[in-house]
């Protein structure tokens, strides 16, 4: 399926139905008491999140989505079935903007429910009018119209966590080496920059270009990356293991962060020694304790090239999601 980042489409609601004038029938006579009963609600439009970045995909050639009607009153004091809800499920991370009203959503996370129209009301039956002065009431109510209009869905990326670190530092590799079995791995196109996407046990991580020094003031993809990881979960930081000083290699990016601001130096940050097959074990552990050492926080170690370290990882990092 293509991937799309943003659709145009058309909602509305259900109207309520009718409600109705109607008589009790009793073998005394042809027409007791009022029995006429209310109409039922219109059904509503509802926007759900889902972890499926091609969902918008779904309305590439289906533009226009309309919730059912709700059923017009009975007779015997029944009321009308409620017309069923229009769902329209859009990736976590859309925004929405209703384009008569200008009113505007956006969808966080998975399952959130945001209701965009509601439906009709169910108009009333005579039975309802029925009075000490009005024993026989021929009065009753129509439904309420439906509401809707123009929808503008645009996507923007939220990812659970995002890769960061240098140029080099082994971010697609893991990336691929993480997701290739379990599923789609695909480009997501922006105006500026190319993050890759994949998906990790219904999670999202984003390989997200590499940063260098400036970037807080500009240089390089600057600021442009900066924001970009704004919309980010847990930060997974990449030193690479054949850096010479490891802590002053990760301590280069985190300042770019911290000089940003705008709380992406509060965001969950964990450590990960990559390409750790490119160097000698004894070197290796030497790093990891030096990194360990400066940030007071554990450090994580992984290789892309090996099945065993990549399934180790994979359950750490199953783990810091559920956590």
């Amino acid at each position: 399926m293509a991937f799309v980042d943003e659709a145009h489409i058309h909602a509305e609601s259900g109207k309520g139905g009718d409600g109705v004038i109607r008589w009790l029938r009793t073998k005394q006579t042809m027409r007791g008491g009022p029995s006429g009963g209310d109409g039922g609600k219109g059904g509503d439009v509802i926007l759900v999140g889902v972890r499926d970045l091609a969902a918008l995909a779904h309305y590439r050639y289906e533009k226009k989505f309309k919730a059912q009607a709700g059923e017009a009153g009975q007779s015997d004091l029944k009321h009308g079935k409620m017309g069923e809800d229009c769902i329209l499920k859009v990736p976590v991370g859309t925004f929405i903007r209703v384009l008569e009203t200008g009113e505007e959503h956006e969808i966080t996370e998975e399952d959130q429910r945001i209701l965009l129209f509601k439906g009709g009301y169910g108009g009333l039956g005579n039975a309802r009018f029925k009075s000490s002065t009005n024993q026989n009431p021929f009065q009753q109510t129509l439904g309420k119209k439906a509401k809707g209009g123009d929808i503008h869905l645009t996507l923007k990326l939220i990812a659970d966590a995002g890769l960061i670190g240098l140029p080099n530092a082994g971010k697609s590799s893991l990336l691929n080496a993480l997701t290739r079995a379990k599923s789609k791995v695909g480009a997501y196109a922006f105006t500026t920059l190319e993050p890759n996407l994949g998906e990790f046990y219904g999670y999202i991580l984003a390989d997200i270009p590499g940063l260098i020094e400036g970037a807080s003031s500009g240089k390089g993809l600057g600021t442009k990356f900066l924001k970009h990881i704004e919309r980010t979960g847990i930060l997974l930081h990449l030193v690479s293991a054949e850096q010479e000083d490891p802590v002053e290699t990760y301590r280069e990016v985190r300042n770019e962060i911290e000089l940003f601001g705008r709380g992406l130096e509060e965001k969950r940050e964990v450590i990960i020694l990559s390409k750790t097959d490119l160097v000698e074990p004894k070197e290796l552990a030497e790093k990891v304790k030096k990194l360990e050492k400066a940030t007071k926080r554990e450090v994580l170690s992984v290789s892309a090239i090996d099945p065993d370290s990549i399934k180790l990882f994979s359950d750490t990092l199953s783990q810091l999601f559920k956590g």
